[in-house]
């Protein structure tokens, strides 16, 4: 079995790109192909994979429909994407309802995974819709962001979908089978690279220049592997294989030419070194001894927990957990701001509607957002 192969077998939350040139043909979806991976992410889905689609397509959709040339103007390319994101939903839709499967729109832009409470936001939708059995499709948004807020290409915003669902796999189709050593187009010999281990400037720079000149999409090589780098450090791996097989995501499990990039430890262990690595909590919370045995058991810290709020601190925010006497139980991310926190402090979970006036989280801290002393 090889790299990618053994990777996409043990996956469990998958992320997958797809750009325009595979999704999109003289101005039209290509249905027969968005057809084919709407069968497979039915049968990842049957054998218990969560699936996330990056699906590029709108703007080259929107161009067609309007009849815009390849235009460098912003406003244009904002006025495409308004008129493809539609055709564009409509052929996965059609691709993926047939097999029981409900696709869901989300559209981001890079504030909404580099802002701390966007982040937050955008990552409990995502969590909700997975939980609910639906497919995301992710796609920028286009129609709002300017220059200084984009992605610049999808493969860059497919990592930070990896590393906001704490995916375990980020799979990006290209029009090409994995990195080589130089350009196999204009190098015969090129060496195929099925495994890499590290992103290192000599790997970097066998990517080349991004590919500007290509017909349809914006992305190359290197902003794949910028893309992997993303990823790498949420503790997600990535596969880069070809999307032209007949059957793109069944060719990496029969084993197909592709490169994985490992990533050195799993999303969730990245994420609480994150959190144990923060080195200014901007508050802290003072528990209770039933809580902190509960804490110890694997569970979330709950309201009624709570003795103690201290500093100003937004939901996000990391926070010091502490015992009565101040030593310290622990670190996490506050589901509630610290004003809303004094709130429901000491209280059931039932009670935080009444005392805060919307429903909210049920948590204090969730524990996948906990680490404790010693962990």
């Amino acid at each position: 079995m090889t790299a990618a192969a053994s990777a996409f077998a043990s996956s469990r939350r998958l992320v997958l790109k797809i750009g325009s040139a595979l999704l999109t043909e003289g101005g039209r979806a290509n249905l027969a192909r968005i057809s084919v991976l709407g069968e497979e992410v039915a049968a990842l889905r049957g054998r218990g994979v969560e699936v996330i689609i990056v699906s590029s397509g709108a703007v080259a959709l929107g161009r067609a429909r309007l009849g815009l040339s390849r235009s460098a103007r912003l406003d244009e390319k904002q006025a495409a994407a308004a008129a493809g994101q539609s055709l564009l939903m409509q052929a996965w839709e059609t691709a993926l309802s047939p097999h029981g499967l409900t696709p869901a729109q989300v559209l981001l832009t890079r504030e909404d995974t580099e802002r701390r409470r966007r982040w937050l936001n955008a990552r409990s939708t995502m969590d909700a819709l997975l939980r609910l059995g639906a497919v995301p499709v992710v796609n920028e948004n286009d129609t709002v962001a300017t220059e200084e807020i984009r992605y610049g290409d999808n493969d860059r915003l497919a990592a930070r979908t990896a590393q906001l669902a704490r995916a375990d796999l980020l799979v990006l189709l290209s029009d090409i089978d994995g990195l080589y050593d130089a350009d196999p187009r204009s190098h015969p010999h090129a060496r195929h690279m099925p495994l890499v281990e590290t992103l290192n400037a000599g790997i970097m720079a066998m990517a080349g220049d991004s590919n500007a000149d290509a017909a349809v999409g914006t992305g190359g090589m290197r902003t794949k592997l910028e893309a992997a780098r993303i990823a790498r450090s949420a503790g997600c791996a990535t596969v880069i294989a070809s999307g032209l097989n007949d059957r793109p995501l069944g060719a990496i499990a029969d084993g197909a030419p592709a490169t994985l990039i490992t990533a050195p430890a799993g999303p969730m262990a990245a994420w609480k070194a994150w959190i144990a690595g923060s080195v200014d909590p901007s508050g802290r919370l003072v528990i209770d001894k039933g809580a902190i045995a509960a804490l110890k058991t694997g569970k979330s810290l709950l309201p009624t927990g709570v003795q103690g709020v201290d500093g100003r601190f937004d939901r996000g925010d990391s926070v010091l957990v502490v015992d009565p006497t101040g030593r310290r139980v622990g670190v996490g991310l506050a589901a509630w701001a610290s004003d809303d926190m004094l709130l429901i402090k000491g209280r059931h979970t039932t009670e935080i509607e009444r005392l805060v006036g919307y429903r909210g989280p049920q948590v204090a801290i969730h524990r996948d957002d906990l680490v404790l002393e010693g962990e």
